[in-house]
């Protein structure tokens, strides 16, 4: 079907995951194989109606589907509320009883023009109330909304809001009117949020004990919006913000709080001090620990006990889930919030009320293929991590060997204790460093770099071809370079080609930089060195295996696969004793190599350039379409693309909900999560889902509760409790991974441990001591009950005396 090749986008019919079809082929040439389609996106024409048209014949977008009214009624107030300022000069006092009521007469004069028959005038007359109040989340809310609008106005990216979105929080708002008076305002910068609230919730709002762990994007806004709001602003409240990342360059787009004399500052300090020049009453202590199993020592009973509650502002999937499982067992609530480019969520966890983070979670990101990576990409993410596994492998790893064998005498000892193939592998990495391939000037490092370039881009897809020519069929009959393998070519090297000395100069000056070497920044005196290289013919050899999917490279690499796997000539003593020898020849080494930390955000570092580079090369072999330096960056830095749009939105929704569990709300319809994509756009709020319900005997139970059990018992007398008081006889005990207990051990093991206090049994079983810090034990249990039928009942925490 060559007349396809450059024609112009066709639409296409999508038939499922992996196929579609475009249309009549019939007056098209036959189609053979290797045909590549790119998505193309086009561009879409919109039209949106004038406001005055708008106003009288509204669309809504809808974003709570639980407030099906809410749009319509939303739309009539705010049109409402400029002919009340027209007339009155002013908004509706707040909580002013008179001034609502004429605020709703006039909404229902004006439901009249638009031919609405039923207002919610419930909503009205709480919107009356409170829209002189001012509240830093919902303008951060509808901030990052309308933010992102601009920017597709400007850019002609994504998909604008189709008229009207109409996005409320009214379920903030207690049951009980406030009184005017209550909500006059003092004179503080809190007037706008007591106009809505009230005096008494900005005390408690002040008195809060909030632990924020993160500060990045969202960090960074929740810290803001925390400080804005007042928490922690009185009394003994407090703001603990943890993070152990130093901000970095790619950071400051983002995350406000930090300007480009922060770089490499700790992130939780200077954001801490950032929100402290904004609000000074604010109280907030800043620590730079990884929230884990290791740090419980200070984030221990004591700490979490005094908490009101959790915010998360984590960038990765553990972290969250342990933090999830510390605010069960220590029953405080969590507001759960994550972003990825325009997409954001946000998640309330309620003790008693709601399930956790952890009941629900979304699959793992697929990992790609080694030999995927190493053969056969076909996308361009492909070749950054092959070029981010390159960089690493001749930068880092093969210069740590030749370090550490440098600096450690002990190192062919350790090494040599090493299991598998690993003393052979780490052994011929430190002799080519240190012997083979170690470079005493500059024109070696411009060779090296040159005859690497032709290993990696032409002498390897040579083999590659040799082994599977371009006719080669599979196993089924099929043509073995078909779907996702792309059929490459080897790239001969030109001088004048921009890219291949852009690979050369890099790769020359960072072995340099390993080495010690003064580099050579001027790529004429590198052209010319390159130039006078003479670069031996290359012949593919047969009996080279290639392994064709990843089970087979892993059954290569476990011994399988015959010569140059695990096999038994690569473990040869004699080989190991051949590479001692050499080594030990070399004596102790006068030089000095420094592996290389990758680092995106220095641009003259020439790591960057090294990727972009030896990416977009082998990008050119596959004839996949290369990536500039931007994207490059994002994906090899393996940045999460977060931007200050969603960050915004999404932090603001998070800190609605603070509102809420501060007033102590308690039932499933006052609370919202949330998913959005502010590309589509998509937003939707709806109830988090209620706590699973389990039962034993008549006693319902979710994962919120548990057995206490308190004082020191014996094994014996901790199975006797539970049979005595819970009518529950234990079948298995467990603590972590160790069984202490079980119907089915010997009966000699079983009488070891009975009369032992629990905590002894623990010590025994798991050979650890138990960390001062800990104050009580959890035990899993299972159970049969007074029938022995098994049974589901939730865990024991053994508090310590």
């Amino acid at each position: 079907m060559t007349e396809l090749n450059g024609c112009a986008p066709m639409k296409i019919k999508v038939l499922g995951p992996y196929t579609f079809s475009i249309g009549d082929t019939s007056k098209l040439s036959p189609y053979l194989r290797g045909g590549i389609a790119t998505q193309v996106k086009m561009s879409k024409q919109m039209s949106f109606k004038s406001l005055a048209e708008a106003e009288n014949a509204p669309e809504f977008i809808m974003t709570d589907f639980a407030k099906w009214d809410h749009p319509a009624n939303t739309q009539i107030a705010f049109t409402v509320l400029g002919r009340y300022q027209e007339q009155h000069g002013r908004l509706p006092r707040p909580w002013n009883v008179e001034d609502a009521a004429e605020f709703v007469e006039m909404c229902r004069k004006r439901a009249k023009e638009m031919s609405v028959e039923e207002l919610n005038e419930a909503m009205l007359t709480k919107f009356a109330k409170v829209c002189a109040g001012d509240l830093c989340p919902m303008n951060g809310a509808i901030g990052g909304i309308t933010a992102q609008e601009v920017m597709k106005a400007c850019t002609g990216k994504f998909t604008p809001i189709n008229q009207y979105l109409c996005y409320d929080a009214l379920e903030c708002l207690q049951e009980t009117d406030l009184t005017e008076e209550e909500c006059a305002p003092t004179g503080s910068r809190y007037d706008g949020q007591i106009a809505v609230f009230g005096r008494k919730f900005q005390d408690v709002l002040g008195q809060l004990k909030y632990f924020i762990v993160g500060a990045g994007a969202i960090g960074c806004e929740l810290l803001k919006n925390f400080a804005m709001i007042g928490v922690a602003s009185k009394g003994d409240g407090e703001i603990i913000v943890t993070d152990m990342d130093l901000i970095e360059k790619s950071n400051l787009n983002r995350q406000f709080l930090f300007r480009p004399h922060d770089v490499q500052q700790p992130k939780s300090r200077v954001a801490a001090q950032a929100v402290k020049r904004m609000n000074g009453d604010i109280k907030v202590t800043s620590h730079e620990n990884r929230v884990g199993p290791e740090t419980e020592r200070f984030y221990d009973d004591t700490f979490f006990n005094r908490l009101d509650g959790v915010a998360n502002a984590l960038d990765n999937i553990d972290a969250r889930i342990y933090m999830d499982r510390r605010c069960v067992y220590y029953r405080k609530p969590l507001l759960e919030s994550g972003t990825l480019g325009t997409l954001g969520n946000i998640q309330v966890v309620v003790p008693f009320l709601t399930e956790s983070y952890s009941s629900s979670q979304d699959p793992p990101e697929k990992s790609i293929p080694i030999c995927t990576l190493k053969n056969f990409p076909n996308a361009i993410e492909h070749t950054l991590q092959w070029a981010r596994d390159t960089f690493e492998g001749i930068f880092k790893q093969v210069a740590e060997n030749a370090a550490q064998y440098i600096s450690d005498p002990t190192f062919i000892e350790r090494t040599l204790k090493l299991p598998g193939v690993q003393p052979l592998e780490a052994m011929e990495s430190v002799k080519k460093a240190l012997i083979d391939d170690r470079p005493k000037s500059i024109e070696d490092c411009v060779k090296w770099a040159r005859m690497y370039f032709e290993e990696q881009y032409s002498n390897q897809i040579r083999q590659l071809l040799f082994n599977f020519p371009p006719d080669q069929m599979s196993s089924t009959g099929q043509p073995f370079w078909s779907g996702p393998k792309r059929l490459p070519e080897a790239i001969t090297f030109d001088p004048e080609e921009p890219l291949h000395l852009d690979y050369i100069f890099a790769t020359a000056n960072l072995k340099a930089e390993v080495y010690g070497i003064p580099q050579q920044r001027n790529r004429d005196a590198i052209r010319k060195i390159v130039m006078t290289i003479e670069v031996p013919k290359f012949t593919p050899r047969s009996g080279v295996k290639i392994a064709v999917t990843d089970s087979a490279l892993q059954a290569e690499e476990n011994g399988g696969g015959g010569g140059g796997g695990a096999g038994g000539e690569d473990l040869d003593p004699d080989r190991i004793g051949r590479l001692q020898s050499e080594l030990a020849a070399l004596g102790k080494p006068d030089f000095t190599i420094t592996p290389l930390e990758f680092e995106k955000d220095d641009d003259n570092n020439l790591h960057m350039d090294f990727i972009v580079a030896a990416s977009n090369l082998r990008a050119a072999n596959y004839k996949i379409p290369p990536a500039d330096r931007h994207k490059s960056k994002l994906i090899a830095g393996k940045i999460m693309p977060a931007i200050a749009t969603t960050t915004s939105l999404v932090a603001g929704c998070a800190s609605l909900e603070l509102y809420k569990l501060a007033q102590g709300f308690n039932t499933l319809e006052r609370f919202k999560n949330g998913f959005l994509n502010l590309a589509l756009p998509f937003f939707t709020f709806s109830e988090p889902i209620q706590a699973k319900k389990a039962t034993y005997y008549d006693k319902e139970w979710t994962l919120w509760d548990r057995f206490e059990v308190k004082g020191e018992l014996t094994l014996q007398e901790f199975l006797d409790y539970f049979e005595r008081e819970h009518k529950l006889k234990i079948t298995m005990l467990s603590q972590g991974v160790c069984m202490l207990y079980a119907f089915f051990m010997t009966k000699q093991k079983q009488q070891e441990r009975l009369n032992l206090p629990m905590s002894e049994v623990v010590r025994k079983v798991s050979k650890k001591s138990i960390e001062p810090h800990v104050r009580a034990l959890v035990f899993e249990i299972c159970c049969n009950d007074e029938e022995g039928e098994d049974v589901e009942v939730p865990y024991v925490r053994y508090v310590l005396p």
